[in-house]
């Protein structure tokens, strides 16, 4: 962490840091382009600003930051509620994760990911849920979910478009 502290604190995102929350998910989607060489999302910032903050109050998405020592967004972990009979009830899913490449290994990771764990044990989810693609260029990333308790559970995810 040349340019940043090690030290970090986190906390739950105010509309303040969207525009941050969304560079990073611009920075995300490239690097997961980049690894697989297929242009697979549109990264629009001023879209993904304004789609941010509407989820933000409305209170479908929650997401938590990670702040550096110079009050830097090093981070983040967005997360929203689900509902299945297979789980048992209520659950939540995270459908990013991003934490900046000089701040990685370093724990903030790990720090994102307790504050959701501690925010879904207070909602009464049953689990947390994340999707990483099953591809080599992702075993780091699927050997840090597993490293943090999470397990394979099979199956692949599918879309269709509406």
């Amino acid at each position: 962490m040349s340019e940043h502290q090690h030290q970090f604190t986190i906390r739950r995102a105010t509309l303040a840091d969207a525009e941050a929350v969304a560079s990073m998910v611009g920075d995300l989607l490239s690097e997961i382009m980049e690894a697989i060489g297929i242009p697979a999302f549109e990264v629009a910032f001023e879209e993904t600003a304004e789609r941010l903050l509407n989820f933000l109050e409305t209170g479908r998405y929650v997401v938590f930051v990670a702040i550096d020592g110079y009050e830097e967004t090093v981070g983040f972990i967005a997360l929203h509620e689900s509902c299945a009979l297979y789980a048992g009830g209520v659950f939540g899913v995270i459908p990013e994760l991003y934490v900046l490449p000089e701040c990685r290994s370093f724990g903030v990771g790990r720090g994102l990911l307790d504050a959701a764990v501690q925010f879904g044990q207070s909602r009464g989810w049953t689990r947390l849920e994340v999707t990483t693609p099953p591809l080599p260029e992702f075993d780091r990333t699927l050997a840090f979910y597993e490293q943090e308790g999470f397990e394979v559970t099979g199956g692949r995810k599918l879309r269709v478009l509406l």
